[in-house]
């Protein structure tokens, strides 16, 4: 990903100090339009600023050890936006794709993406599709776009494949549990994130990971996602370990 002029240079922390990293995280990249406005800027600077931040972000996640790195980049309800916003948007996938494949097998990263892909323009949808083909032997961090993604629909077509089974006797209602259910989730292969972080200060889930976030640590920072940098993720992340998480126990 190309850096953004107008992006302010980040402290690069030590994050190998950092104690047993979370071994999924999921993060809702939230105010690039924010950003972009405050700046007098179009739109899609902000969102070409985040994508930088994304690519600061996975870097760090690599030097950590994460194992899994889960980024909202395009909700359902995204399509509401103005279509020019939204085709710059894919464009600008495009582009990230195309830039960041060489960084991605250089560092080990497995691309991966959930959502309902074919609904995507063809160009993107070719591109994903190759870059996921060409990452698929990496075996460092796995990085996962949620596009085209919404919680709601997730379990919608997962309650639909279920559905399907016990139709074709292949499974019977009585002996149905969650597990059944979680192995039609488009996570399936994948842990359930052990942190959530929000950027902009919201405080919603907005539609993501619905059934995977049950007991899921969540961060919410005031700062716009494209002001994200290295810092920032090791200050949520000693936020986590200062949490304790007892599952309903003691």
């Amino acid at each position: 990903m190309t850096a953004q002029p107008t992006v302010p240079l980040d402290p690069a922390p030590d994050l190998r100090a950092t104690p047993g990293p979370p071994r999924h995280l999921a993060i809702i990249m939230d105010g690039n339009g924010r950003w972009a406005k405050e700046r007098g800027l179009p739109r899609i600077r902000g969102h070409q600023a985040g994508a930088h931040a994304v690519r600061m972000v996975t870097e760090a996640c690599c030097e950590l050890g994460i194992e899994y790195l889960t980024v909202y980049a395009f909700s359902t309800e995204n399509w509401k936006r103005p279509a020019e916003e939204v085709m710059a948007l894919f464009g600008l996938l495009e582009h990230f794709i195309a830039a960041e494949l060489p960084t991605l097998m250089e560092n080990n990263v497995q691309l991966q993406a959930i959502g309902r892909l074919r609904e995507l323009p063809i160009n993107a949808q070719c591109a994903l599709e190759d870059a996921i083909r060409k990452t698929s032997t990496n075996t460092g961090l796995t990085l996962v776009l949620a596009l085209n993604y919404s919680g709601r629909a997730e379990l919608e077509d997962a309650i639909r494949e279920v559905c399907q089974d016990v139709a074709a006797g292949r499974l019977l209602p009585e002996v149905f549990t969650q597990e059944h259910l979680r192995n039609h989730l488009y996570t399936r292969a994948w842990p359930d994130p052990d942190l959530l972080i929000r950027t902009s200060g919201e405080m919603r889930l907005s539609n993501f990971l619905l059934w995977q976030l049950s007991y899921t640590e969540l961060y919410v920072t005031p700062k716009l996602w494209p002001d994200f940098g290295k810092a920032d993720l090791l200050e949520a992340i000693q936020e986590f370990h200062r949490r304790q998480r007892r599952y309903g126990g003691i």
